[in-house]
C-alpha cells in the first residue's frame, strides 16, 4: 500500500469519527439539559405545563390532588412559601425571575427560567441535607403566619376558651371591645355564654353593654368545638336588630291603623295562611276571633264564610272548591272584584289584591247603605220621569254648562230626539239645530242659547214660535237651581168647531 493510500484511509476514518461525535453530541445534549445542577436543592423541569423531570425530594412536593395540571400542582405546593409564582396562563414566552421566600428568616430563593417552551424551577437554600422536609416546614410556617394574621387582624372578635369557659387566646378586635366595656381582665369572658347551650356548631344572640356610651351592642356568636376547647366568632348585628325593631314598630303602626278601618281586611301569606286581619273583619263576617287567630288557610276561611252565610250560596257544591281556587288565582293577579248580595239583605263589595312575596289580601266592605241609597235615588228618578211624562207640554232641562240632562216623552215626540241613545252629551247647540230645522225662523232661537249659557241672575221669559208640523207653539224659559234652565214648549190648543144651532 502506498503512502497516498494510507493517508487517504486515515483521513476517511478521522472524518467518520468526527461526524459520529457530532451526531452523538446532538443526541445527548437535550438529555443533559434535564440533569439539574448538583447543588442539592429542589429542581423541576417542565415542558409547557407537563413535568418532564424533578429531583427526588422535589417530586414529593407536588400537590396533585388539588390540581388539574403538573404546573398547577407545583404552584399549589409552593405558593404559600413563594406567593409570587405565576399561574399557568401568566407564564411568558421567555423570562428569568428570582422570587424570595415570604418569610424574613427563610433565605431560600426560587429561580424560574423559561426558554423555548421549557421551564426550569430551582429552589436554592443553604442547608440542602433534607430539602423536602425543610420546604415543608417553611411552607407550614408561612401558612401559619398567614392564618395567624387573618385571625388576629379580623374585624370581629375571635377567642379560644377551654371547657370551663376560661379565655386561652383572643384577637385584637376582642381586646378593643373589652376596652370599651372596661373589662381589662383577659381571663374574664366578655360574652355571657351558656357553655351547655352550644351543640357542635350553632349561633346565639348575645348583648354586650358598652360602658363608654352606655349603650348595648348585639352580636351573633358561633362556637366550634376543637377537642375540649371551643373557638368562638362574634359578628356585630346592630343593623339587623335595628331593622327588626323598625319592622316591628311599622307592623304595630299598621295594625293600629287597620284596627280603625271599617273595611274588613284579611291578608294571606305565600303559603295561603291568614297572616293579618283587623276587627272589622270579625264584625262583617261573624267569624270567631279564635278561628282567625289560628291562621286558617284560604279554603278553610271561605268554607267558614259559606257556613256563616256571608257568601252567596253556591249553585253547585261539587264545583265549589274549583270556584274558590279560581277566585284565589284571580286575586293573585289583582283582577278579582265582586259584589256579594246576601240573604240577610246586606251587600258586600269584595276585592282581591296581590301583595309582595306571593301574599294575597282580601278587602270586604259593607256597601248596603250605598246600594240602598242608589236604589232609592234611582227609584226617585224613575218616579220623577214617570211624572214628567204625564205632562202634555214638552219639557227640557239644561245644566249650567248647556248640557241636556232631562226631557220628557212629549219633548221626544215633538222634536224627534232621544238623548238616551246618544253616546256623547247633547248640548243646547245640538238642540237648537234640531229646533230650527223643524220650526220656522225666529230671532228667539239665538236668545235661548244665550239665556241657557248665561251666569248670574236671570228672569223668565217666553216667545211664540211656529212648529212646521204642530203649528203655533209658546216657548217659556225659566231658571232653576244650580244655574240650570228648564224650557217648556206649549202647543196652542186646536180650534174646536162650534155646532150650528138648529
Amino acid at each position: 500500500m502506498t503512502a497516498v493510500e494510507i493517508i487517504t484511509v486515515i483521513g476517511s476514518a478521522a472524518v467518520s469519527i468526527a461526524v459520529g461525535l457530532i451526531f452523538l453530541n446532538r443526541q445527548v445534549a437535550p438529555r443533559a439539559a434535564q440533569v439539574p445542577p448538583g447543588n442539592g436543592g429542589l429542581h423541576f423541569l417542565f415542558s409547557d405545563l407537563d413535568l418532564e423531570h424533578a429531583s427526588h425530594h422535589a417530586r414529593a412536593l407536588l400537590n396533585r390532588d388539588a390540581a388539574e395540571t403538573d404546573w398547577q400542582a407545583l404552584r399549589a405546593g409552593l405558593v404559600s412559601r413563594f406567593p409570587g409564582l405565576p399561574d399557568a396562563d401568566a407564564l411568558p414566552d421567555a423570562t428569568s425571575m428570582t422570587l424570595p421566600s415570604v418569610a424574613d428568616d427563610d433565605p431560600a430563593l426560587l429561580r424560574l427560567t423559561r426558554e423555548n417552551g421549557m421551564t426550569r424551577v430551582v429552589i436554592e437554600q443553604d442547608d440542602a441535607t433534607d430539602a423536602g422536609t425543610i420546604h415543608m416546614v417553611k411552607s407550614l410556617e408561612a401558612e401559619l403566619d398567614t392564618l395567624r394574621l387573618a385571625a388576629t387582624d379580623a374585624p370581629y372578635p375571635i377567642w379560644l376558651a377551654d371547657g370551663h369557659g376560661n379565655i386561652q387566646w383572643h384577637n385584637t378586635a376582642y381586646a378593643e371591645l373589652a376596652d370599651l366595656t372596661n373589662d381589662n381582665e383577659d381571663a374574664t369572658p366578655l360574652f355571657d355564654l351558656d357553655q351547655s347551650g352550644f351543640d357542635g356548631k350553632n349561633m346565639v344572640r348575645v348583648p354586650v353593654h358598652i360602658d363608654s356610651t352606655d349603650s348595648t351592642e348585639w352580636y351573633n356568636v358561633t362556637a366550634t368545638r376543637a377537642g375540649s376547647d371551643s373557638i368562638y366568632h362574634a359578628v356585630n348585628i346592630n343593623a339587623v336588630i335595628q331593622a327588626e325593631i323598625a319592622q316591628r314598630n311599622f307592623v304595630q303602626t299598621l295594625a293600629k291603623t287597620f284596627a280603625q278601618l271599617s273595611i274588613g281586611l284579611a291578608i294571606f301569606d305565600r303559603n295561603g295562611q291568614l297572616a293579618l286581619f283587623n276587627p272589622a273583619l270579625v264584625d262583617l263576617t261573624s267569624l270567631p276571633a279564635e278561628f282567625l287567630s289560628a291562621r286558617p288557610d284560604l279554603l278553610s276561611f271561605f268554607d267558614r264564610l259559606r257556613d256563616n252565610r256571608v257568601m252567596p250560596e253556591p249553585k253547585n257544591y261539587s264545583s265549589w272548591r274549583q270556584e274558590i281556587t279560581e277566585m284565589i288565582a284571580a286575586a293573585s293577579h289583582g283582577s278579582y272584584q265582586e259584589t256579594w248580595t246576601l240573604d240577610t239583605g246586606h251587600t258586600y263589595r269584595v276585592n282581591g289584591r296581590p301583595h309582595p312575596d306571593g301574599a294575597v289580601a282580601f278587602l270586604i266592605e259593607d256597601i248596603t247603605a250605598e246600594i240602598s241609597l242608589t236604589r232609592n235615588f234611582r227609584a226617585e228618578l224613575e218616579l220623577g220621569q214617570s211624572l214628567m211624562d204625564t205632562f202634555e207640554d214638552a219639557l227640557a232641562v239644561f245644566s249650567s254648562a248647556g248640557v241636556l240632562t232631562f226631557c220628557n216623552a212629549a219633548y221626544r215626540e215633538m222634536w224627534k230626539m232621544d238623548p238616551d241613545n246618544s253616546f256623547a252629551d247633547v248640548t243646547i247647540v245640538d238642540c237648537l239645530r234640531e229646533w230650527q230645522a223643524n220650526a220656522k225662523p225666529h230671532p228667539a232661537w239665538g236668545d235661548m242659547r244665550d239665556f241657557v249659557m248665561r251666569l248670574g241672575e236671570r228672569v223668565s221669559w217666553e216667545a211664540d214660535v211656529e212648529h212646521v208640523t204642530h203649528g203655533a207653539c209658546q216657548v217659556r224659559l225659566s231658571p232653576i237651581a244650580s244655574g240650570a234652565t228648564v224650557i217648556r214648549f206649549a202647543l196652542a190648543p186646536q180650534a174646536v168647531p162650534v155646532a150650528a144651532k138648529g
